[in-house]
């Protein structure tokens, strides 16, 4: 194939990352300095792929490509919110409405602080009322300070008008649920991420809209942002493969929306910021540069700084894209923790995450396997700014 230019490796110096969401498992530590931690980091500056470890006491079975350890959210903060789901003998569990359930997995939850390497379990909010859904689950750090934090998964009752939202809040230990007016259409809800921005959850639904809410408050108000009217999909439009295509971020201190997928409409809540076809991107030099194919890649995240670049993976590179510019401003191949055979790679499998301060030592990272996925889309990208 074509030779592709490679720049050489450079100490991160920008104040994010793009952190892998699959972390190795270290058996007898979180690896590093501290062999005793549960958390680790090997940071790189983008577009490499920033890595995490954790210990075998967060993770004590070998993962597999159905039970694997998974970065949830990551929080400003240094707080990583972390999925453990282990697998389990198949064991009958009688829930609160006396109904049987079966299960075949033991889920656990973690918030890991990566400024001191420490995990905590959280305690199950209850023996008949697991957590439902980890991509409705999200960690936001109280704005006050004080190292205080809540969890939050919010439980909608499709086809009524309320919905639950149960809290993990970190100075009391324990789970509390507050009920929720829910005057959405009864839709099924695809979330495919939770973010922490403004004092407040959104939780992201990358075929509708996102929902919101603040934890800390006694009484939330649920808010809804729609996608624009033409990106709104049917209720289980490419289910399982929409972040392939799709993604919500915060960058600039707003909300953005990129779609590779579909648009067209009135944006509503949504001012369209910038616009490209691909042909003009794959025509200009610094792509020919890359000497990636011309071929459609999957879109990955957009940079929290500066809306106007957007992240690809493409043939296990990953490459930013100045969109107004049509021009390649970044290119290196990315080194994923390889996420499970039978998933394509897509945005889920990274997280765009702002460096604390207390964070202040970088490391270098040590190759590991590249997971390769291509997608099929429109020609176009499309990225858009939510108006507060």
């Amino acid at each position: 194939g074509a030779h592709r230019r490679r720049p050489r490796p450079r100490p991160p110096t920008s104040p994010w990352v793009i952190l892998g969401s699959i972390p190795r498992v270290v058996r007898g530590g979180g690896g590093g300095a501290d062999a005793a931690a549960d958390v680790s980091l090997a940071l790189a500056a983008p577009p490499r792929v920033s890595r995490l470890s954790v210990s075998s006491r967060v993770f004590p079975d070998r993962p597999t490509p159905q039970n694997f350890p998974f970065v949830l959210a990551a929080d400003g903060s240094g707080l990583l919110l972390l999925s453990a789901i282990l697998a389990a003998p198949l064991t009958r569990v009688e829930s609160a409405d006396r109904k049987s359930l079966w299960r075949d997995s033991d889920p656990r939850y973690f918030v890991l602080d990566a400024a001191t390497g420490s995990a905590l379990r959280l305690p199950d909010p209850g023996p008949e009322q697991p957590v439902e859904h980890q991509a409705i689950v999200g960690v936001f750090a109280c704005p006050g300070g004080g190292g205080r934090y809540v969890v939050s998964e919010l439980l909608p009752v499709i086809g009524s008008d309320h919905a639950d939202l149960r809290c993990y809040h970190s100075d009391a230990g324990e789970w509390v649920n507050k009920s929720l007016r829910y005057s959405l259409p009864p839709r099924h809800l695809a979330p495919i991420c939770t973010l922490a921005h403004h004092g407040r959850l959104w939780w992201v639904d990358y075929s509708w809209g996102i929902i919101t809410a603040n934890p800390f408050a006694d009484h939330p108000v649920l808010g809804f942002v729609p996608l624009p009217p033409g990106c709104v999909l049917e209720d289980g439009e490419t289910w399982g493969v929409i972040d392939e295509f799709r993604y919500v971020g915060v960058s600039a201190g707003n909300l953005r929306f990129v779609d590779t997928y579909r648009r067209g409409g009135d944006p509503t809540k949504w001012r369209l910021e910038h616009e490209a076809a691909f042909a003009d991107i794959w025509a200009d030099d610094t792509y020919k540069a890359t000497g990636l194919p011309k071929k459609a890649p999957v879109l990955a995240l957009i940079h929290p700084h500066n809306p106007a670049v957007v992240y690809f993976f493409l043939e296990g590179h990953l490459f930013a894209v100045d969109v107004p510019a049509r021009k390649v401003v970044e290119c290196d191949r990315y080194h994923l923790v390889a996420p499970p055979r039978d998933y394509p790679i897509a945005n889920r499998f990274i997280r765009a995450w702002e460096l604390p301060r207390a964070i202040s030592s970088y490391h270098s990272t040590v190759p590991l396997i590249p997971s390769v996925g291509s997608g099929h889309f429109i020609d176009r990208i499309a990225s858009a700014c939510c108006i507060d």
